[in-house]
């Protein structure tokens, strides 16, 4: 099955401690059928001390399920995606506006 929400896209929270908030797509990991968004999710993850890396208490953009963000139309709104053929070409539409992504 085809993506709806891919890297890179303009999301917003449907449900959880980040209701409402917006963010852009980091990471997807459709396996799992999650995302991580940055800046959304965060918890405190206590890393280990390394020559890299300082460790202690680092907050991290933990995974959102996909079914928990819609994606932000042209307008600002929240939306479904659905694809459609242009010519010979799928492409994702913003199922408010009829708009291609």
């Amino acid at each position: 099955m085809a993506a709806k929400l891919k890297k890179g896209d303009k999301v917003v929270v449907l449900t959880g401690k980040d209701k409402g908030k917006e963010g852009e797509i980091s990471l997807v990991m459709p396996a799992k059928g999650k995302a991580v968004v940055e800046g959304l999710n965060i918890a405190i993850r206590h890393v280990k001390q390394s020559q890299a890396d300082q460790g202690g208490r680092q907050p991290k953009a933990m995974p959102i399920n996909l079914s928990n963000l819609a994606l932000v139309d042209s307008k600002g709104k929240p939306t479904r995606v659905g694809f459609r053929m242009d010519g010979d070409k799928k492409v994702r539409f913003a199922k408010t506006t009829g708009d291609a992504i």
